[in-house]
């Protein structure tokens, strides 16, 4: 991804250079023909195109997002009922995450959600422990976390 991007910023100076026009117009032209000569090369490029794997950050970051607002709504919904009948626990998240960086973006995510919070890792990186401030299914919550934030950074990553 970064030689691509190197790539396409190398094209977009020549282009701004070629055209002798030295100004933001000129190199977001040569910026955006960069982005259209790799994308019709691609089978040339090592890599998958670098822009499909920026989507994919942006739509993990509209995840977090959403999935913090949510959470932030569930946690205000506990804390304000009358009777406060929640259950915290701890269960044991299987991954399938394997780089250090995917599992540190992963707990991270998991920490940065209210109601929720990475405690450890196990020694052998299959298992994540999380206290969960209102727990009714485990199960429930592990294939919840599976299907949005470990799905999401296994786009970004592979």
């Amino acid at each position: 991804m970064a030689f691509q991007i190197v790539i396409n910023l190398i094209i977009a100076f020549l282009w701004m250079f070629l055209s002798e026009s030295y100004s933001a117009p000129s190199f977001i032209a040569g910026y955006l023909l960069g982005i259209l000569l790799l994308f019709l090369l691609r089978r040339f490029v090592p890599d998958t195109f670098y822009l499909r794997r920026i989507f994919k950050i942006g739509a993990l970051l509209l995840l977090f997002i959403k999935e913090l607002l949510s959470s932030n709504w569930e946690i205000v919904k506990l804390v304000y009922k009358p009777k406060q009948d929640f259950e915290p626990g701890i269960f044991a998240l299987p991954i399938d995450v394997k780089s250090n960086w995917e599992i540190t973006l992963l707990a991270n995510l998991i920490s940065l959600t209210p109601g929720t919070l990475s405690v450890a890792i196990s020694r052998d990186n299959t298992k994540i422990f999380i206290h969960a401030m209102h727990i009714q299914d485990s199960e429930e919550a592990i294939s919840s976390i599976k299907n949005t934030f470990e799905k999401a950074i296994l786009e970004v990553s592979r």
